[in-house]
């Protein structure tokens, strides 16, 4: 099979709206936490989250592609507009159906669902309902309005697969350029779930924490006071290519990515298996994808989204696959940027590829008493670390029991 490297990257994040400010802000342990912006949070038991900050759509979007777009999409294009531009893509000499996109979100338009039922709700009864909501509402609509913008008449779909999806979607892209289906493939995740029914009904779940007197120390992955994740909001984009073809047109190249897999819990809709049965098969299968060992991983970027059940049955399952090997460091970054949902697993990505490229680990921060329960073997990096990485994996889990994990490593 081809091999498939990635030559560009773009990304709308709470730590920054492009990859350099949002890598820089990762590594200075910055948290993108603060009291919800997006709506009045008064009344609601969770009133903070991480929000993307100065966001300028106008940068790479015009009128029409705004008027027309959900938030979720105008932040996948504008990533995806910063990946292209980055990829240093002549669009001009490439067959456009040899460029597809495979894009991901875990809820779609929630924004454009929200105001136009709330309009209809608080009338008269009459349907007012506008022309653009269906459009801006669909979650394959990024995917769609990518390939507009740019003229890709390549694969074009939507992945959905909750908090794994940016990883289902990144699975996809490198199945199928490797299969010689495609040769340059825009994929990624994002998503805009800041708003009255998102965080109200996360809360009612109990699954956010409630630390509403100090945001920034709120998602504290592996503490004992851990009480849940912060919702957070933004998208992640990689131009992912057949290693020949940008090795053909002199790209630059970040990094390949070897190994991709997933599975399924089968247990519960929203709690992961307290083994992580399906979480180490995920890792296991991977690997072998890649056709690695464990001892070879040199980072990992768990999903650790802060929660009681979570972050330990994640770290049992990366027990069982790694049997404490010394090599293994770990860093959780949503104590950084929040929990982007379908979008978590695209900046997650990116953040193992600039650790790869930077020889450098970035943090998990607010760690203050560390959980008793964490198996004894597992090294969490909590201030930055400079290290040669050759191999970096990243995990992904989503409600309904979906676990994805993607491989990159140094070429």
């Amino acid at each position: 099979m081809k091999r498939v490297v990635i030559t560009g990257m773009g990304t709308v994040t709470p730590l920054g709206n492009d990859v350099d400010t949002f890598w820089k802000n990762s590594l200075a342990g910055e948290s993108g936490a603060a009291t919800i912006t997006h709506f009045n949070p008064e009344k609601f038991k969770v009133q903070f989250a991480a929000e993307v900050k100065n966001f300028t759509p106008e940068k790479y979007l015009d009128k029409n592609e705004i008027k027309r777009s959900d938030l979720f999409t105008q932040f996948a294009i504008y990533a995806s507009a910063e990946a292209m531009e980055d990829s240093g893509l002549d669009l001009a000499s490439i067959d456009p159906f040899d460029i597809g996109v495979i894009w991901g979100t875990g809820q779609g338009g929630m924004q454009t669902f929200e105001d136009d039922v709330i309009d209809f709700a608080t009338g008269d009864g009459t349907p007012r309902f506008s022309p653009f909501f269906v459009p801006k509402l669909i979650a394959n609509m990024a995917s769609g309005m990518i390939s507009m913008k740019y003229g890709l008449r390549g694969i074009n779909y939507t992945t959905v697969s909750a908090c794994a999806t940016a990883n289902t979607a990144f699975m996809d892209a490198f199945n199928y350029i490797r299969w010689g289906k495609a040769k340059i493939i825009v994929s990624g995740g994002s998503e805009a779930p800041i708003t009255q029914a998102s965080v109200g009904g996360f809360s009612s779940m109990k699954a956010m924490s409630t630390r509403n007197d100090d945001p920034k120390a709120a998602s504290r992955p592996y503490d004992v006071e851990r009480d849940g994740f912060i919702m957070g909001e933004g998208a992640g984009a990689l131009i992912l290519e057949e290693y020949e073809h940008a090795k053909a047109r002199g790209a630059k190249i970040y990094a390949e990515l070897i190994g991709a897999a997933m599975t399924a819990d089968a247990y519960h809709m929203t709690a992961p298996h307290p083994e992580g049965i399906g979480a180490a098969k995920s890792m296991e299968l991977a690997l072998e994808d890649a056709n690695i060992t464990s001892e070879q991983v040199d980072y990992l970027n768990p999903h650790a989204t802060s929660t009681l059940l979570g972050d330990l049955a994640e770290l049992n399952a990366i027990t069982k696959v790694f049997k404490g090997s010394p090599n293994l460091d770990i860093s959780a970054t949503k104590s950084m940027t929040g929990h982007l949902l379908g979008a978590a697993g695209a900046v997650e990505a990116i953040l193992c590829i600039k650790a790869i490229q930077n020889s450098i680990i970035p943090p998990t921060i607010n760690i203050s008493n560390l959980d008793e329960n964490i198996p004894v073997g597992i090294n969490i990096v909590t201030e930055p670390k400079e290290k040669e990485i050759n191999i970096a994996m990243s995990n992904a889990f989503g409600f309904g029991g979906h676990n994805s994990t993607v491989i990159f490593r140094k070429i």
